[in-house]
Order: structure tokens, then C-alpha cells, then sequence
């Protein structure tokens, strides 16, 4: 039986995991009953299942039965945020707070409906194939713990996927190029001296001297930036003064940074650092500067890969499946394990305005059309096996 009916055969069981998730959602490092979960429907379809100390999540692994090849990994993440869901869904968040908004509950479901896939056609794999169920994708830090712990040893390639709650269903999208944009975060503090608000000449404003740095570094972007290359420099918070009557001695800001160029990203942080210097002390105040390298851009850059992944999705479901996306300034930590061996990452659309999914990623509404689920399990083992099919004589 080929993949694509497999898929339609555990549709309903693919739903069904989805929404129990959807009920049971945990933040980032707290996800012990949904690891739990995972952990025994692996092992229900006979798959070894593999869990390191200090993180949740497991990797279960998939020998083929025509000996040894090639190792693929599919990764699938699976914390929560921290939102109220508003979906008002018969299957919504059981959990006060807590809510699955940007999809990793779909996730998870499909990885696990990839996994039946893949045992009903070990018979046909040469090689192995590991299945990643993520913790803590949401903190930045996810995909670093299992990388720290040996969990990409070995492994030739890796592919993932996210749910998009801006391209419609049922497209996918797999492209070469730039997918998501690298992601680092900085602290300013402005350090000023104090002095009753009707005699300003008497301090140094903390307060003046951070809106002047922020407004001076709006010019990085705009100015020293080659305007082909996409940057965005965001000022998210300003905390400082303590009266409406008195001079400000400090301010803190935090922020974030993102591009897709890796020399551009290279140089933020010392040209950061001189503009909030100078900013500060043309107005006799003093900066500081924390900066956070977190997560590097997501670029597919492997073009074998990207043609199994778009070969892939055409053998399922038709060469019109397939639908052209904007790159995207978000962040994602695969770029971690794409740095561990070769990646390949896409989208697969959950818009459908007569079902009302219509929300993007991270609303407290949001939710997908569920009729994309067995199609990205499909996905998931179609590339596994084009993918050890291909490099298996290598």
C-alpha cells in the first residue's frame, strides 16, 4: 500500500492524537505528560524510543529492513505558549493559560502518523530513520539540548516542517534560499544622574539619552545597511524613572535583531555597541551593551534536498500542491540542527475561511484545518524513503 492512502487510513487516528494534545498543553521544558504520550504510542507500534536526562522529549528510531544506509532525522516540536485560547473549539486548552497557538500540537500528531506510516513500510527502508518529538522549540534553547547530548551523531540528514497560519490549505512550500531569519537579543542600560525635573541642567537624563539611542539606531538598518539584504533592529521594551518630576538616572531596553546574512549579522553587534555609546555620551550619560547570539537563519541550502522534499510532496498529492512563500523574519531553533548535519525546512498551509481557520501563528484563535494532518504525516515518511531510496547505494 503506497503512503498516501496509509495516510488517509490514519487520518482519523491523526485527528484524534492532535486534539488530546490540544487539550494538554505544557510550556517549554515542562512538556512531561506530553513526552509521556509520545513515549507510549512508540512504543505501542514497536519503536525504540530513546530519552536524555534534564530535557523532555524522546527519539524514536526506525531500522529498515534492507540493511544498513543512511540516517534521516524528522523532527517535530512540541511545546505550548503561554496564551488563553479564544478558539472556543470543543477540544480547547485544559489548561488556564496555556494554549497550543502555534501549531506544535499539529506537529506532533503528524510526526506520529508518519511513524505508523513508516513501520507498515520498514520492509521498504534501507537505512534509519530517527523521529525527533522536540521539547521547548518556543524557548530558543530546544533543539540545542539534544544536539549537547549526541542526539545528531551520525545522522546524514534532517527535515522539518511548520504549519503556517498565513499560506492556505492544503499548499506546501519548500524553497531554496532564505526560510527564517536568525534571531539575537540585546540589553541597554543607560546609566544617567539624577536631578529634580524643574532643574534638568543639574543631571544627566537617563530618559533623553535612550530616545535618542533608540531613534539613532533605526539608522543601522536604513543607513548602513545594503537595502537588498533584509534587517530588523526592534527596541521591544524601555523601562526608567521612578517621577514625572524627576530626572531619570538609568533606563533599560531590550531588543532583538534579524537578518538572513550571516556578515551582516557578524557586524551588528560592535556598531550596536558605538551608537549607544555615543548616543549616551553626547548627552553625559553612560551605556552599556548585552548582546545574546541566539539562533542562526534558516537557510535551505541543500538543493538535493529541497528536490526530494518538492518531489516528495508532487508524488502525494499533485505538482499544484506546491505554492510559492515569502522568506519570513521569524526565528526557528532547526537551525541548530541544521548546523549538525544537512537540513531541509518548509511550510504546510492551515488558512481555510470556510472552516474559520483564518488565524496566524501565536493568536489566541488560532487553529488549523485539520485535513492538512495526514498530509504532512505523508510528507514526513514520503521524504524519508525518496530521501534513503536516494543516497542508499552511496
Amino acid at each position: 500500500m503506497d503512503i498516501k492512502k496509509l495516510s488517509e487510513e490514519y487520518d482519523s487516528w491523526i485527528i484524534e492524537k492532535r486534539r488530546e494534545f490540544h487539550e494538554h498543553p505544557e510550556l517549554s521544558f515542562e512538556e512531561k505528560w506530553t513526552t509521556g504520550h509520545i513515549i507510549g504510542e512508540l512504543e505501542k507500534m514497536g519503536i525504540p524510543v530513546e530519552t536524555y536526562d534534564g530535557v523532555y522529549g524522546a527519539i524514536g528510531a526506525i531500522k529498515g529492513g534492507k540493511g544498513p544506509g543512511k540516517t534521516v532525522l524528522l523532527r517535530a516540536d512540541i511545546d505550548a505558549l503561554p496564551v488563553t485560547e479564544q478558539t472556543g473549539l470543543p477540544f480547547c486548552s485544559k489548561i488556564e493559560g496555556k494554549m497550543h497557538a502555534c501549531g506544535h500540537d499539529a506537529h506532533t500528531a503528524m510526526l506520529l502518523g508518519a511513524a505508523k506510516i513508516l513501520v507498515s513500510l520498514r520492509d521498504q527502508l534501507r537505512g534509519e530513520v530517527k523521529l525527533l518529538f522536540q521539547s521547548a522549540e518556543e524557548s530558543c534553547f530546544g533543539a540545542r539540548s539534544y544536539v549537547e547530548r549526541g542526539a545528531l551523531k551520525g545522522v546524514d540528514a534532517v527535515f522539518g516542517m511548520h504549519v503556517w497560519g498565513t499560506l492556505d490549505a492544503p499548499f506546501i512550500n519548500y524553497e531554496n534560499g532564505n526560510r527564517m531569519a536568525s534571531c539575537d537579543n540585546f540589553k541597554i542600560i543607560i546609566h544617567g544622574k539624577s536631578a529634580h525635573g524643574s532643574a534638568p541642567h543639574q543631571g544627566h537624563d537617563a530618559v533623553v539619552a535612550a530616545a535618542s539611542a533608540v531613534m539613532n539606531i533605526q539608522t543601522m538598518a536604513s543607513r548602513f545597511n545594503d537595502p537588498l539584504n533584509s534587517l530588523v533592529i526592534t527596541v521591544g521594551t524601555m523601562k526608567g524613572g521612578e517621577r514625572a518630576n524627576i530626572i531619570s538616572n538609568c533606563v533599560e531596553m531590550e531588543g532583538t535583531v534579524r537578518t538572513f546574512s550571516r556578515e551582516v549579522r557578524g557586524m551588528i553587534e560592535e556598531k550596536l555597541r558605538k551608537i549607544v555609546e555615543d548616543s549616551a555620551d553626547a548627552l553625559g550619560c553612560r551605556a552599556t551593551l548585552e548582546y545574546d547570539y541566539l539562533l542562526d537563519p534558516v537557510i535551505n541550502e541543500h538543493e538535493d534536498l529541497v528536490r526530494i522534499s518538492r518531489a516528495a510532496a508532487v508524488k502525494l498529492f499533485g505538482a499544484d500542491i506546491l505554492k510559492d512563500m515569502p522568506q519570513l523574519m521569524g526565528s526557528e531553533d532547526f537551525s541548530m540542527l541544521m548546523k549538525e548535519a544537512p537540513g531541509v525546512y518548509g511550510f504546510i498551509g492551515t488558512v481555510n475561511k470556510e472552516k474559520g481557520s483564518i488565524y496566524s501563528n501565536h493568536d489566541n484563535k488560532y487553529t488549523v484545518d485539520e485535513d492538512v494532518l495526514h498530509m504532512g504525516a505523508a510528507l514526513y515518511a514520503q521524504f524519508a524513503l525518496d530521501y534513503l531510496a536516494e543516497t542508499g547505494g552511496n
